[in-house]
């Protein structure tokens, strides 16, 4: 007898409709962008992913580049897939994307047809999947026509490996024009991914409008600043993390002195509200109405366990929102 998902695994989680679809998805969602590759032990993700699950995460986010080394995350989910969720493939939503180098020669980058489409088929083929649940173009490609990028996303509908389709990183007006070619498609836009967090506010600058208006969901990645809004950076840089083993996702020199300011306030703002600072981070990011769900990354099961305790005190007063929005404009 392998895995046998916790039977109360939707009690607690909350699931929110994704824009103007039929669509709901957790109000957490997990991200596979990092601990999930070769360089992870597999059974350290098997974890990871069942805890997920037993706690009402639905929603596992990949991309065809994850790893690392790319495709290695998918590889690995598969196998995880096929061994312990088989079973529970109609309740979850898997989600993969194109648009970062992938492989050599022209064909592995950006957003041509040639690549989003065989870059789909590669994806499908790791995971031992027939179809995922939202392919996404991973960023925009200057030099290819929008509307072949778009013909392609619905293309992969059409064909059946995929059931909807999503933007990432796209900026407010080319993503407007993006949702309207899908939608003269007839294949509308589900959701668009952007790096948003209280250190990262450019999606409040129009994204956020425009996808309220046109009725596309909204999931932003890197809400916790890659761990800058966590207790783990309050002291110092310390010699385990992120930071400090010189990843490429986190720059020492980003953690200045103002920063560390600003982050030891917001921690004394999230023990008033009886939550940890990355719980009040993520709370923030889920204020707003048409932000569906936002994305987590963890190398540890209490790390889901955190963002799912979050959803006990997501709330914010007025006075809160405005306390939080002084710390953040604040300079030394």
């Amino acid at each position: 007898m392998g895995y046998q998902p916790d039977k109360n695994r939707y009690r607690t989680m909350e699931y929110r409709r994704c824009g103007r679809s039929g669509l709901r998805l957790p109000a957490i969602s997990l991200g596979l962008w990092h601990n999930f590759g070769d360089t992870t032990l597999i059974e350290n993700s098997r974890q990871l992913l069942q805890r997920a699950f037993d706690l009402g995460i639905t929603h596992f986010d990949l991309a065809n580049n994850y790893g690392p080394p790319p495709g290695s995350a998918e590889r690995n989910f598969g196998r995880i897939l096929q061994e312990d969720f088989l079973p529970w493939r109609d309740e979850l939503i898997v989600s993969t994307k194109a648009g970062y180098t992938m492989w050599e020669g022209p064909y592995g980058d950006w957003g041509s047809r040639k690549y989003l489409l065989a870059s789909l088929d590669q994806s499908l083929k790791r995971m031992g999947l027939e179809y995922v649940d939202i392919f996404y173009h991973h960023r925009p490609d200057p030099q290819t026509p929008l509307l072949e990028t778009m013909k392609a996303l619905d293309h992969a509908v059409r064909q059946g490996k995929a059931l909807y389709v999503g933007l990432s990183n796209y900026p407010a007006e080319l993503a407007r024009k993006a949702i309207d070619i899908l939608d003269d498609l007839g294949t509308p836009c589900l959701i668009h991914q952007p790096k948003y967090s209280m250190f990262e506010r450019a999606p409040e600058e129009g994204l956020l409008n425009v996808l309220q208006e046109k009725g596309v969901g909204c999931i932003p990645f890197s809400p916790l600043a890659g761990g800058q809004l966590t207790n783990r950076y309050l002291n110092g840089i310390p010699a385990d993390s992120r930071a400090a083993s010189g990843s490429q996702f986190l720059n020492p020199d980003q953690i200045t002195e103002e920063k560390q300011e600003k982050v030891r306030k917001l921690n004394a703002m999230a023990e008033e509200r009886g939550q940890k600072l990355s719980q009040m981070a993520l709370a923030w990011v889920l204020r707003h109405e048409n932000v569906t769900s936002v994305l987590i990354g963890a190398s540890k099961t209490a790390q889901i366990d955190d963002a799912v305790g979050m959803l006990e005190n997501r709330h914010f007063s007025a006075e809160e929102l405005v306390g939080i929005d002084t710390i953040l404009n604040s300079s030394k």
